[in-house]
């Protein structure tokens, strides 16, 4: 079973959706035991980095994530869920987040310009490429340059670059897929970014079932 915390961030019925339709016994769950009794861990994040970092928090969820991740089990944070895994955002003031990966969530510059010189807008709505070296099983059968669906102002900026899996090119290039050893994090949106999205949610669960069976 994938838990998918509910922690009353908002609609994640699509998130769920998205699992069940490649196949995944995915669940919102909002409470302690249902998380423990997952093999897989997924959390969303939609709206203000503090809020959800409160949200987290005020449920308990971040000692449950935190568990999980110590416990082996496959962490994905996906969006806003991403950038929780990370020390710090300047998101509406400093608010700290899980610590689990080293660096900080900041907010795209102003005055930012594609490669043909047009201005980009903030926040970012809309498809953008994955760039990778095709070496990470999230991102098995997904092509370097493929495109995913993204909404978000702020962005996660790694201290370690070894923990960088894929990057985005708007106005900079940042980290779009994270990964340190058993978590990972999308800043998509894959449960809106078609056959793309729905691949790397099949490797999740794949992910996930090779991790049982080992």
């Amino acid at each position: 079973m994938i838990a998918i915390v509910d922690y009353g961030i908002g609609n994640l019925r699509s998130v769920e959706k998205a699992f069940r339709h490649v196949g995944a016994d995915a669940r919102l769950v909002s409470d302690a035991a249902a998380v423990r009794a997952a093999h897989a861990v997924v959390a969303p994040g939609v709206g203000a980095f503090g809020a959800c970092a409160l949200g987290l928090r005020n449920g308990g969820f971040d000692a449950l994530v935190l568990e999980a991740v110590q416990a082996g089990k496959p962490l994905l944070g996906i969006c806003v869920g991403m950038q929780l895994l990370f020390d710090s955002s300047e998101e509406m003031g400093q608010h700290a987040g899980l610590g689990l990966l080293p660096g900080r969530v900041l907010r795209f510059p102003d005055g930012m310009v594609d490669r043909a010189g047009q201005r980009l807008k903030t926040p970012q709505i809309g498809w953008n490429q994955l760039w990778h070296d095709d070496s990470d099983p999230l991102l098995a059968g997904v092509p370097s340059g493929s495109f995913a669906y993204f909404v978000h102002s702020y962005y996660c900026a790694p201290a370690e670059p070894s923990d960088v899996v894929a990057t985005t090119d708007y106005g900079l290039d940042y980290a779009s897929i994270v990964r340190r050893g058993n978590l990972w994090g999308v800043q998509f949106h894959p449960e809106k970014s078609q056959a793309v999205g729905l691949q790397i949610l099949r490797n999740f669960v794949a992910i996930t079932a090779d991790r049982r069976a080992g």
